[in-house]
């Protein structure tokens, strides 16, 4: 029996046929009609369904094309070895493929959209549409419907996925995966490690589950939550790219080093760092990271309170011109809520501090496609990125105040304005030199004579 109709598309009319034909074959076959095994991808042989269901499975979610032996059906195992030499003399079946026409293998970033694309790549033309469904709001249902017509106006052929469930399943090979990690309303704890199985806080009592209008619990529907998109997965996609790869030691091969500041790399803070970890700087493929975060209001309304922080990781070992881009800024957290996390941000940073702190001591098995090698990649966090208010939060810091300097501290000297209500630090003729003639004009700086020295800067 010719099985090659289980490697064509869907939409094509060999594969409809042959359909028909396995159907055929299988009613013909089956002790009871009702309990025909299903060889779509989701059943896999392990659900028995009528005729008509089983048809439907095939066509939405695809066919085990791994299964060429359909003993489940009926076939017996002589008949399963000719078939297989039929297949191997009329299918074009390349490994790497996957297990599907679908899925992302190791050559769906180079496979063509359809016979004789140039132009795009079935991974790039999946992506494209994505950002599509992100930038407008697209529904799911339209999305598929949207793919559904590309590929009916594409040649046969063509690698175009039919649903959101087959594009959801070719993208989730990236390694893109995120975490859905539970909070507590009140910023004291999440929902992990000793706390994964709690339901209310240990520290405020609050329970773990929204509450509806009338306070009971809605079991299930969780009070607030942290998305984590782990970076250890996308950092070892970069180096999978032979430009990227490049790039990524642009600081050590690229860098034209003639003591002038044109990179992070010529900074005193990255020279301190290879001289204290001559392990760490010996190989200029472990990363130099700094970590950026800052709230917003997501809506439009500026009555609204609600908070949003992104924290970004951005890579300092690529060119100037390529480490402030946008792909190459990488989301790790979303905090979102009512209210800002304000200094108890450090809850929600407790997941990327983990893996930091991994990919200090080193992930081994890291792929370089420039190289061709595997290695052990480290990365280390030199700096943040922040205005000053996300600083305070960031460090602990007090920013506002009476001190609200976070060098000068208790010396900061503030003044409350009357009328104003408001704090201004005036003292500022402390940081002249001791004999400056302006530190004894007190009638143009509020009667008073500056004799102090400036405050002592932290050593850190």
């Amino acid at each position: 029996m010719d099985k090659s109709w289980m490697h064509a598309d869907r939409r094509s009319k060999k594969f409809e046929l042959g359909v028909a034909e396995f159907l055929k074959f299988a009613e013909s076959n089956a002790n009871n009609k009702n309990k025909i095994s299903c060889p779509c991808l989701k059943c896999s042989n392990t659900e028995g369904f009528s005729v008509g269901v089983i048809k439907d499975h095939i066509f939405w979610n695809g066919i085990n094309e791994s299964y060429k032996h359909w003993r489940w059906h009926g076939e017996a195992a002589t008949s399963a070895m000719n078939d297989n030499r039929v297949e191997s003399e009329t299918v074009d079946w390349e490994p790497g493929m996957g297990e599907n026409n679908w899925g992302f293998g190791e050559k769906d970033g180079d496979q063509p959209l359809y016979p004789g694309c140039t132009k795009t790549t079935k991974l790039n033309g999946l992506i494209q549409t994505f950002n599509l469904k992100a930038k407008h709001g697209m529904t799911d249902a339209c999305y598929s419907d949207m793919l559904i017509m590309i590929g009916g106006l594409l040649p046969e052929g063509n690698q175009v996925p039919l649903s959101l469930y087959e594009a959801k399943k070719t993208l989730s090979a990236l390694g893109m995966e995120y975490e859905k990690i539970h909070a507590c309303p009140n910023d004291c704890i999440l929902y992990r490690q000793q706390h994964a199985d709690a339901l209310i806080c240990p520290n405020c009592g609050v329970p773990r589950w929204k509450l509806g209008r009338d306070k009971t619990v809605k079991e299930g529907i969780p009070a607030k939550v942290l998305w984590y998109f782990p970076p250890i997965p996308r950092f070892k996609r970069l180096y999978q790219s032979t430009n990227t790869a490049k790039n990524l030691t642009w600081h050590e091969f690229g860098r034209k080093k003639d003591g002038m500041m044109r990179h992070p790399a010529d900074s005193p803070t990255w020279e301190l760092l290879d001289k204290q970890y001559p392990e760490f700087s010996s190989d200029p493929r472990n990363l130099r990271l700094a970590l950026s975060s800052d709230g917003f209001n997501p809506h439009s309304s500026l009555s609204s309170k609600y908070s949003c922080w992104p924290v970004i990781l951005v890579t300092y070992n690529l060119p100037p011109w390529l480490c402030m881009k946008r792909k190459f800024m990488m989301l790790t957290l979303l905090i979102s809520g009512p209210k800002q996390p304000g200094k108890d941000i450090d809850i929600y940073l407790q997941p990327l501090i983990d893996d930091l702190k991994i990919l200090w001591d080193g992930v081994e098995g890291v792929y370089d496609a420039l190289r061709g090698d595997y290695f052990k990649l480290k990365a280390v966090l030199l700096w943040t990125i922040n205005d000053f208010p996300a600083y305070g939060n960031l460090s602990g810091s007090i920013v506002k105040g009476y001190n609200a300097c976070p060098i000068c501290l208790d010396q900061t000297r503030p003044h409350r304005l009357k009328r104003g209500k408001k704090m201004a630090f005036m003292r500022h003729r402390r940081f002249l030199p001791r004999h400056h003639p302006y530190r004894k004009q007190a009638a143009a700086f509020y009667n008073t004579i500056e004799e102090d020295l400036p405050p002592l800067p932290l050593t850190g």
